[in-house]
């Protein structure tokens, strides 16, 4: 949810902010620089956030920016509070410092988030639209220039992400609980497990699904209604169409013929919609 946002040009040495004398309440704040120069001490390292860059801190932290005697910096900014948005946002400082370099279509984005949240008419529901939507585009293109050429890190991460998988057939799985695991916000999560699996998600863990459930069939005595549950259908009617749909064959039979694929399957069900 933004709390605030403008456009200013700030004089040394009245522009002064100490990131631990602000309140306890956790809110973040993304400041551009247009013209002129700032001072950031960010855990006691010094930075320049100099023109084109964009500067991102969270409050309370140990950090102070300011600007210098007869100096001048001019930027917008956005502050936004939020468990989510800060949880992004200290993501990206992990990742990659509080001063960053971002696409120019991710600053034209967030120059546009800025000047529609400055509409006093604005929704509240709409602004805080507007503010996630400032907050994803800023975490991946981070993520992306982080992992760029880094095709080896990708593929650790899914790795992680399908070990979670395999270790949670019997339950529900959402892409937002994929994406917590990967570190990732949802959007860039999908495209990249999508680039490395070739797959979404959805249907990499339906596959799984059904992967796990011709090695039970074949593998155990357990009945039809307990392997649904493993495999984490929730429906056995649901289970026994998709079953049938990629095999052509009903559990059952399946089990009664001993077929088993061996290789991972790629199933022609479609996968339904994870919210």
């Amino acid at each position: 949810m933004p709390t605030s946002t403008g456009y200013e040009i700030a004089d040394g040495p009245g522009y002064d902010w100490d990131g631990r004398k602000r309140g306890n309440t956790p809110f973040s704040i993304l400041q551009h620089t247009i013209a002129g120069a700032g001072q950031l001490l960010y855990e006691k390292r010094s930075y320049t956030v100099g023109i084109g860059e964009t500067m991102l801190v969270t409050i309370p932290h140990a950090h102070r920016y300011w600007v210098e005697r007869g100096g001048s910096w001019s930027f917008f900014w956005i502050a936004m509070c939020g468990h989510e948005a800060l949880r992004l946002h200290r993501a990206i400082l992990s990742t990659a410092g509080p001063v960053l370099r971002l696409r120019s279509e991710t600053i034209d984005l967030l120059a546009d988030v800025a000047m529609n949240l400055t509409d006093a008419g604005l929704a509240s529901g709409r602004a805080s639209g507007l503010a996630y939507h400032a907050t994803m585009a800023l975490h991946d293109d981070v993520l992306d220039r982080h992992e760029a050429g880094t095709n080896t890190g990708k593929h650790l991460i899914m790795a992680r992400v399908i070990a979670h998988i395999r270790r949670h057939l019997d339950r529900d799985l959402n892409v937002c609980e994929l994406a917590d695991v990967a570190g990732m916000s949802r959007a860039h999560f999908s495209r990249t497990f999508h680039a490395v699996e070739g797959v979404a998600p959805s249907e990499f863990v339906m596959r799984e699904r059904l992967h796990l459930a011709t090695r039970l069939l074949v593998n155990s005595q357990l009945s039809i209604k307990a392997i649904t549950s493993a495999c984490g259908f929730t429906d056995p009617n649901y289970f026994a169409k998709a079953f049938r749909r990629s095999f052509a064959i009903s559990p059952s039979e399946f089990r009664t013929t001993g077929m088993y694929a061996a290789q991972p399957i790629a199933p022609q069900v479609k996968a339904p919609k994870v919210e």
